[in-house]
């Protein structure tokens, strides 16, 4: 009999393909970073326990181009400081991508909060605009000139915060209990530039960074970096403070009930 691609894969096959992603070479990206100080109790408000803010009330929003391989990605990320038993680090709010391949693991195994989206990071000289969209709205843009190269920062740790959490198939809640993941980043950059512009937020009933506005522009670099990643589950959270906040995962939070049409199956 042929092969049946659904069926079960061997132990050889999972195995090679776990030594394969453990083998990945550097993947380099270059991208915008845009910082600023926002409305601290804004900031405040978007953050679910037993996450809390941090000294200053930061946004950061990361626009790059990715060199994978085979095909170039575009990812984006907007985030807001954020701190957790004594790390401080960054709370995503919303994740774009242009490739499906890029969700599927940050949601699934990390719990990121991707979506696809549009990302585009545009030079022309020393002119640089960059922008996430969604739904046809360019909801983040940051645009301006680059007037000088920095000294490349020494190799860095980041830590990300994301929820992992299976919505209940009843409606109720949640299927499981949801955890609370640290996920850290060792970030190398080969390429560093200053950016002065300015920072645009526009409305999105989809992706309502606008009610993070901008008081406070902190910096803008163009950089070239790479970095890896490793998660893990630090915590489980409390499911009834949690569920106020996971319409942040989804345009409408209804979908999560969206079943097919009766007889479709």
């Amino acid at each position: 009999m042929a092969r049946v691609r659904y069926g079960a894969r061997t132990e050889a096959e999972i195995a090679a393909a776990r030594t394969a992603s453990a083998k990945l070479p550097d993947i380099w990206s270059t991208g915008v970073v845009a910082l600023w100080e926002s409305d601290p109790d804004a900031v405040a408000a978007v953050l679910p326990p037993p996450l809390k803010p941090t000294g200053r009330p930061l946004v950061r929003v990361n626009i790059s181009k990715v060199q994978l391989p085979g095909y170039p990605l575009g990812a984006g990320s907007f985030a807001v400081a954020a701190a957790h038993d004594g790390v401080e680090g960054w709370y995503p709010l919303v994740m774009p991508m242009t490739h499906e391949r890029a969700l599927t693991g940050g949601r699934e195994v990390f719990g990121e909060p991707k979506k696809l989206g549009e990302v585009v990071v545009d030079r022309e000289g020393l002119m640089v605009r960059a922008s996430l969209a969604r739904h046809g709205i360019a909801f983040v843009e940051v645009r301006g000139a680059v007037t000088e190269r920095l000294p490349l920062p020494e190799p860095s740790r980041k830590t990300d915060f994301y929820f992992k959490f299976l919505p209940a198939v009843d409606g109720s809640g949640f299927d499981t209990e949801p955890v609370l993941v640290h996920c850290v980043r060792h970030e190398k950059v080969r390429k560093l530039e200053r950016i002065t512009g300015d920072v645009v937020l526009r409305e999105s009933m989809y992706d309502p960074v606008a009610d993070l506005p901008v008081r406070r522009l902190v910096e803008i670099t163009l950089g070239e970096k790479t970095s890896d990643q490793r998660g893990k589950v630090v915590e489980r959270v409390d499911a009834q403070a949690l569920l106020p906040y996971i319409h942040q995962r989804y345009d409408d939070p209804r979908q999560i009930l969206d079943g097919p049409p009766e007889g479709s199956v």
